[in-house]
């Protein structure tokens, strides 16, 4: 069976630095910093009390009143992103065939805000206040379930979970249907909402996040040597991707294609990665492989980077175990935007494939802020501090998860 094409249309992005693809584009270029003290708990007696928070979020904007209050913050983000990237696309859903327009979108965790705050109902007034949206608003698969109800999508529909790779998966997933002919039209992407007081305590004690209290936009600083942990964020990514031909025909404007994606499992260690990043570096492989083309034509990588002592070493090692003289020559280009939007979790994945098509088609690769002394284990050219206008024909997007799971999407220009 022949594969069919895969391209990008539509781009949705609710984010820490803006509402919105090209005011979060615009303030990721300039290298502008979306993290600040946490708002929406208190966390005065937290060791960390920072986080990406996303501000002035109006979900009346995107869905009616009631539909805002049956569904949790991450859904809310989910909606809204999907909102935009489906007006971004143009595509008129009573011209196009529904049962062949599909959605998979993840998440990492859920809905935990709802659930720490029906908890407390439950303890406080019993087990008949629980509200009868309660299971609804917090499990994952709503996210796109509620899109497709909005929206009419018939095709395929479900939600990947795989912590901090889930976005990756979910675009991976709707490459393949599409490519495979089982749809033309997939809404793809995460999504995430657990700046709340049990997310951020978990981290906390994991002993995961950046302590860098006082200067909140400096704490997320990937790949310096004074980094000491992520910095969490939340929001959604999504993407519209149709089937080359579908989206010709109709006239749409293409952003990038969907050439390579590639998952594998360190198998290694529930939360640290695999020597060397040997698991990181299969993922890039298969994804190269799948796109039929050399390592070095791979001209960018929007890293997992997530700020972390270990995480980032193992990665540009699994790079440069990939690329080689490529990477090690500084001829291939990383950045980690997490240094400006945190670490999104579930939605991570779904955020940096919007930049990296963005990228691609503005010719614009966003820098990793806060690099003021390079680790000299992470030897890479990470585009410090500032953005630099390059045209790349391919580019890359690495998201790594808790488990060891991997999940690399390859895009390229057209």
């Amino acid at each position: 069976m022949s594969r069919r094409r895969v391209v990008v249309t539509g781009l949705g992005f609710v984010s820490p630095v803006g509402i919105g693809v090209e005011a979060s584009w615009s303030a990721l270029v300039a290298g502008k910093s979306g993290i600040g003290p946490i708002t929406l708990f208190d966390a005065s007696t937290y060791p960390t009390r920072i986080a990406g928070e996303v501000k002035g979020f109006d979900p009346s904007q995107f869905m009616d009143r009631k539909e805002a209050r049956r569904n949790d913050r991450f859904i809310q983000f989910a909606l809204a992103a999907a909102d935009m990237a489906l007006k971004d696309s143009g595509i008129d859903m009573s011209k196009v065939d529904a049962e062949r327009v599909g959605c998979i979108v993840g998440a990492g965790i859920g809905g935990l805000g709802t659930i720490e705050e029906e908890h407390k109902v439950f303890l406080e007034k019993g087990v008949r206040k629980i509200g009868p949206f309660f299971i609804p608003s917090l499990i994952i698969n709503l996210a796109p379930g509620q899109i497709s109800i909005k929206y009419g999508l018939k095709g395929p529909n479900f939600s990947p979970v795989s912590a901090c790779a889930t976005g990756n998966h979910s675009i991976g997933d709707a490459f393949i249907y599409i490519e495979r002919g089982m749809a033309d039209v997939m809404v793809t992407g995460g999504c995430e909402a657990t700046i709340t007081p049990l997310g951020i305590g978990g981290f906390c004690a994991a002993r995961a996040l950046s302590e860098r209290n006082d200067a909140p936009e400096k704490a997320s600083r990937p790949f310096d040597k004074n980094r000491d942990g992520f910095v969490a964020g939340e929001g959604s990514g999504i993407l519209v991707l149709e089937e080359y031909e579908h989206a010709r025909k109709r006239g749409a404007k293409i952003y990038a294609e969907v050439v390579g994606y590639g998952a594998s499992a360190d198998a290694y260690h529930i939360t640290s990665p695999s020597e060397g990043g040997e698991g990181g570096a299969r993922a890039m492989r298969m994804a190269i492989k799948e796109a039929a083309i050399a390592p070095e034509q791979v001209g960018y990588i929007n890293t997992h980077g997530t700020s972390t002592p270990a995480g980032d070493v193992a990665e540009c090692q699994g790079i440069t175990r990939v690329f080689g003289a490529h990477a090690t020559d500084k001829k291939l280009m990383v950045s980690s935007t997490k240094s400006m939007i945190g670490h999104l979790l579930g939605a991570a994945g779904g955020a940096e494939a919007v930049i990296t098509v963005l990228a691609i088609a503005k010719g614009v690769l966003p820098p990793t802020i806060n690099v003021d002394e390079q680790d000299p284990q992470c030897n890479l050219d990470v585009i410090p501090n500032t953005a630099r206008e390059v045209r790349v024909d391919y580019a890359m997007s690495n998201s790594f998860g808790f488990g060891g799971t991997n999940a690399v999407v390859l895009f390229k220009r057209v």
